[in-house]
């Protein structure tokens, strides 16, 4: 069976080119226009709730910090300008509480991969759907195996779609860095799935 595509350094399509509509709704949302902000919240909540999901483990608790994150937010939005991405802002405040809460709690765990994510099949037939499925399967016991470091920036990078500088905006690092910690997670990752998948 194949290994999934982004264990060979291939990865998911970047998120959608919203970034614009975004700076509109902030800029209406820093004047106090309530439901551009109720937008912005609509176009980004599905995303923060599972990159949180993932890191926490916990359905209840990912969504108490998506709502703690908007709020943050919501309150940090004054300060916030266009240069920076709205997106990879809301996934560094997610992170940040997310980790904040892993720390209290001295346990990192794993939410297995939605199966309806979009991994891609060279075929449609029952056979490629079940190889599919065990292949998904491993790929999330290995995932599950990986330090949180590792496991978040390579579900953001190829679950999520975020760029090289995207990701070296959320998780407050610089360019050179996300480059060799996504490398240590992607092998880390490979290794992990060969060990999964042969037990």
């Amino acid at each position: 069976m194949a290994s999934p595509s982004f264990l060979d350094g291939k990865h998911a399509p970047g998120i959608a080119d919203g970034d614009r509509a975004d700076a509109e709704l902030a800029a209406r949302a820093q004047q106090g226009d309530q439901r551009a902000y109720a937008e912005l919240v609509r176009r980004h909540q599905n995303r923060i709730f599972r990159h949180l999901l993932n890191l926490t483990g916990s359905r209840e608790e990912a969504l108490e910090l998506s709502q703690e994150v908007f709020l943050k937010a919501w309150e940090a939005l004054p300060g916030w300008r266009p240069e920076a991405q709205l997106h990879t802002w809301l996934y560094r405040i997610a992170s940040n509480l997310a980790y904040d809460l892993l720390r209290r709690r001295r346990i990192v765990s794993y939410e297995p991969l939605a199966e309806d994510w979009d991994a891609p099949a060279d075929e449609a037939g029952p056979e490629a759907r079940l190889q599919a499925r065990q292949g998904m399967a491993a790929l999330d016991a290995a995932l599950a195996r990986l330090p949180p470091d590792q496991r978040e920036i390579v579900l953001l990078r190829e679950v999520e779609g975020l760029s090289y500088d995207e990701l070296a905006a959320t998780l407050g690092i610089d360019e050179g860095t996300v480059k060799s910690r996504l490398a240590r997670g992607r092998a880390a990752l490979a290794q992990a799935y060969r060990r999964t998948h042969h037990e």
